[in-house]
């Protein structure tokens, strides 16, 4: 799994507390020593709206297409994601869940069932099988790219929903990652979470 902010607003804080200083026409009580407090009292008072000034933009590489399918479902997000009907998967590879890992008969089962799924894949394409209709036997554990971009106010409903011990531990994974990056450009914008490491989960204060 490869995760890279390719894009962020910049000064995203500061765009956040002129915005929100639209509401109250405080603007002369701005200063660096301020923004943090402000934006901080913000988001205890559930004045989330005015995150939604500042975007980010994520590349994500090699995670499974059971975990993208559940990814874009946040529908307050943009996606674009590698295309099986463009590109051709005649050498894809695949992610393997970490219980199937760990299970010797279990992995050998799932490495024989994708290379079945490969000779099937190349079979068909060597049929003159056009790669939009040969894709229909490509697995969901099949490694893809994906592009997200989001305001600040989605990305914290998305690790709120994917860094709970309930998420599943593809998406679990990537979400923390994705938390960590953006917690160190906007610290104060996620100041109330934090990530428990012993349990691999997102916490709130």
């Amino acid at each position: 799994m490869e995760i890279k902010l390719i894009s962020i607003t910049p000064n995203a804080e500061k765009i956040i507390e002129e915005a929100a200083r639209t509401s109250y026409l405080s603007f002369n009580r701005q200063g660096e020593d301020i923004t943090a407090s402000f934006i901080k009292m913000l988001i205890k008072n559930g004045h989330h709206s005015v995150l939604e000034h500042a975007y980010a933009s994520f590349r994500i590489k090699g995670i499974s297409r059971a975990t993208t399918h559940q990814l874009v479902r946040h529908r307050l997000a943009s996606f674009t994601q590698q295309s099986q009907r463009y590109v051709d998967e005649t050498n894809f590879h695949y992610v393997i869940p970490q219980s199937i890992e760990k299970d010797e008969e279990a992995k050998k089962l799932f490495l024989k069932t994708m290379e079945n799924v490969k000779e099937v894949y190349i079979k068909l394409r060597s049929m003159k099988i056009r790669k939009e209709d040969a894709r229909y036997v490509l697995p969901n554990a099949i490694e893809s790219e994906i592009v997200i971009s989001a305001n600040l106010r989605e990305y914290r409903r998305i690790f709120e929903l994917r860094c709970e011990k309930k998420a599943q531990w593809e998406i679990r994974k990537m979400a923390i990652i994705m938390f960590e990056i953006l917690k160190n450009e906007c610290p104060n914008v996620f100041y109330d979470m934090n990530i428990d490491y012993e349990k691999n989960i997102l916490i709130k204060e």
